[in-house]
């Protein structure tokens, strides 16, 4: 079967992590929650430090939810948030997407966040999805498109970000424009029922700025994507810092505004 060939581009620094936190099913899954029932088994793909899971866990109780990532390391984080919740509902797996080990028909949802845009190939991902999902259930993605991101005020060296952090991801064997393509990748993996949408983060509170651009700053600097693009020659430490300085006078503006866009497919089985 085949195995992931993508670098996660973002890594497990604090930085990410501290924006995967803040993630709930609310602000992350809305398009989903129709669709969840309680006693629902679920298999949650690319859970993270499993803020999302938790919630999925207390809609669907007294059924499962089954969270699965490719980084072993972090799946210490998603149990630390079930704890905390109170889930006791969830168990734990390492996985690769591309090659699940379930059986076929084994969940009535399945479920990926940010997820197809960081793997090498996402019409297989969602194959592999789709073969684990009953008859019936729903495969569930949701994922950024970079390339639609928008912010004001204008700051040159975001610009030089974006086209930066895009190269990168590509260089790594993800899409970062993933978000658009979504329906297409359905598609090409068999599902013929795809309810297909978008929804957006917008950050414009001064709490809400001071997190998001603190927390790309400190990304750009000290993660793996920064380590990356330094090693493989897409830019180098000084520019880095420029471009962490960029975020933080951004994020200082009175005015600031940023959008990020979600494709979303809702997959019927």
């Amino acid at each position: 079967m085949p195995k992931e060939t993508a670098v996660y581009t973002h890594g497990h620094h604090e930085s990410v992590l501290r924006s995967h936190r803040w993630r709930t099913a609310a602000n992350s899954a809305a398009y989903l929650l129709p669709e969840l029932r309680p006693g629902q088994n679920v298999l949650d793909v690319g859970c993270g430090p499993g803020t999302i899971t938790a919630d999925l866990a207390a809609l669907v109780a007294p059924g499962t939810v089954t969270a699965v990532d490719a980084a072993g390391g972090v799946l210490e984080r998603a149990r630390e948030a079930a704890t905390t919740a109170g889930a006791t509902n969830v168990r734990f797996a390492v996985a690769d997407v591309h090659d699940l080990d379930f059986p076929d028909d084994s969940f009535d949802v399945v479920h990926a966040h940010q997820v197809l845009q960081h793997v090498g190939d996402p019409v297989r991902a969602l194959s592999e999805m789709r073969r684990v999902c009953r008859p019936g259930g729903v495969v569930a993605a949701r994922d950024a498109d970079y390339g639609a991101f928008a912010w004001f005020p204008h700051v040159p060296a975001l610009d030089e970000w974006l086209e930066l952090y895009r190269g990168v991801a590509r260089a790594n064997g993800g899409e970062p424009d993933a978000g658009r393509r979504l329906l297409s990748w359905a598609r090409r993996a068999g599902f013929t029922e795809v309810a297909a949408t978008a929804a957006t983060w917008c950050f414009a509170r001064p709490d809400e700025l001071a997190w998001w651009s603190g927390l790309w700053a400190d990304r750009t600097l000290a993660s793996s994507y920064a380590d990356v693009a330094v090693r493989d020659g897409h830019t180098s430490r000084e520019r880095l810092a420029a471009i962490a300085d960029a975020w933080r006078e951004w994020g200082g503006a009175a005015d600031a505004w940023f959008m990020t866009p979600h494709g979303e497919i809702l997959c019927r089985v």
